[in-house]
């Protein structure tokens, strides 16, 4: 077996040789042109869908004016799900209803009453080494920087700065996972691009908390 298969659909399989169904690297699954997905990102579910694209995002269809991208070694929960900005209703007039996407006739004047909303259909940026907690919620436009921890049942609806906890309705962050100068050189050093065979042999360093040690194992 190799370290990690970045080609295997089901990344995880059991000690007694069943692979686990519910677990799938998301850029095997899912081929959609508003989705850029990272090698080795994951998603789990209890009841896993046909559609992994439509279930995770529901609201990005292909063609839509937004994107959402997933860098690289990402872990998403059951129940996570990113409300991208085509969820967004115009809200600058009396009505929030969206007659034009009913009514052809009405559809220029329901794409005027977005006019001057720049914001109104943002990309949504999920950095790399993110895990993302079950039932989380990221609404449109939010960016997480690498590292971020979302707690389980959070509402994301600002952008969240590298390696921050953030739990809660409305999400907050609690805590910086590290010091700013240490997050500030992984941030550089970035081992999410690093081969795998040199990510492999960094590992006792990797899942410590030394920086020096961490850079020491991806020198040169």
């Amino acid at each position: 077996m190799p370290f990690l298969n970045q080609n295997a659909m089901h990344p995880l399989v059991f000690p007694d040789g069943r692979t686990h169904l519910g677990m799938v690297h998301l850029n095997r699954v899912i081929n959609h042109p508003n989705m850029c997905i990272g090698d080795h990102s994951y998603a789990n579910d209890f009841s896993p869908p046909q559609d992994w694209a439509s279930h995770l995002a529901p609201y990005l269809y292909p063609g839509a004016p937004e994107r959402l991208s997933i860098g690289r070694f990402c872990q998403i929960a059951h129940g996570a799900r990113f409300i991208t900005g085509s969820a967004n209703h115009a809200m600058g007039g009396f009505t929030t209803y969206p007659f034009g996407v009913f009514d052809r006739e009405t559809l220029a004047a329901y794409r005027d009453s977005f006019a001057g909303r720049p914001d109104a259909n943002p990309d949504t940026i999920i950095g790399h080494d993110i895990w993302i907690g079950h039932g989380a919620l990221i609404l449109p436009g939010v960016s997480l920087g690498h590292g971020v921890i979302v707690g389980a049942g959070a509402v994301v609806a600002r952008d969240v700065p590298d390696y921050a906890i953030v739990v809660g309705n409305p999400a907050r962050v609690t805590r910086l996972r590290f010091a700013p100068h240490v997050i500030a050189r992984l941030v550089a050093l970035a081992w999410w691009d690093q081969p795998l065979a040199r990510v492999q042999s960094a590992l006792p360093a990797l899942l410590g908390t030394d920086i020096d040690k961490l850079e020491a194992a991806f020198a040169p």
